[in-house]
């Protein structure tokens, strides 16, 4: 959320056309079979004005009919910690956009094509790069020997969980998505907008050629002080993060 607050205050500043920004997709996540891009998601919403400000994800005056529907039939049931329990929230709206990329990736696109033609919806004018079309997924270890999802860690366990160590798998064998390059080498000033440092910007500098490109740009390079907002979890509707 602080980066898509900084961003949402540059383009008030600098042209939104001359803005890129390169986002984390290591806690993109699939849900009920959606793929959901978190990050992505939050930067969109803000920078079209249309995000929830007080619960601080998701799209403002959003509906829940179809979680309700879930949970309805979850509690009928004995589902545990599955996410058909409804555990992770989705707006109505906010499924829409899931919905679309999930069917454009399925068409064959990748996530930076897909991100464009989300954001062209919106009306944005800044460029939304995903770091990289390749899957990245964190993954967090904990003290009492289980692996979990990002998701799982942030919002299902209310990121109360003792961690022992923080993996971003596939990060290795990752490359940078189309732009992003472009985008570093030729920007005026590099700024690395305030989020954790550990699973938004680390995920970042892990995909292969950002940290040297980063490196080069060294004297153009700017970290802005990190937001001291934490973001609280999206589990049930009514929350904030």
């Amino acid at each position: 959320m602080g980066a898509a607050r900084f961003l949402a205050g540059m383009v008030e500043v600098v042209d939104p056309a001359r803005v890129s920004a390169v986002v984390n997709v290591a806690d993109d996540t699939e849900v009920h079979g959606l793929s959901v891009s978190p990050d992505l998601d939050s930067c969109t919403y803000t920078l079209a004005a249309a995000n929830d400000t007080e619960r601080g994800w998701g799209l403002r005056n959003e509906t829940w009919s179809a979680m309700e529907t879930l949970r309805r039939y979850a509690d009928a049931s004995d589902v545990g910690t599955s996410e058909a329990s409804g555990w992770f929230g989705l707006g109505d709206r906010d499924l829409g956009t899931h919905l679309y990329r999930t069917s454009r990736l399925l068409d064959g696109l990748p996530l930076s094509a897909v991100t464009a033609e989300i954001t062209r919806g919106w009306g944005i004018k800044a460029r939304l790069l995903p770091v990289s079309d390749d899957r990245l997924r964190t993954r967090v270890h904990t003290v009492d020997g289980r692996e979990l999802a990002f998701q799982e860690y942030f919002v299902r366990e209310r990121h109360d969980v003792d961690v022992t160590k923080v993996e971003v798998v596939g990060a290795s064998t990752a490359g940078p998505a189309p732009g992003v390059m472009e985008a570093i080498h030729d920007a005026d000033v590099v700024v690395i907008a305030p989020s954790n440092p550990v699973v938004s910007i680390e995920p970042v500098l892990m995909v292969p050629g950002i940290s040297g490109a980063l490196a080069e740009r060294r004297s153009s390079v700017v970290r802005s002080a990190r937001s001291s907002e934490v973001r609280r979890s999206r589990a049930q509707p009514t929350d904030s993060w």
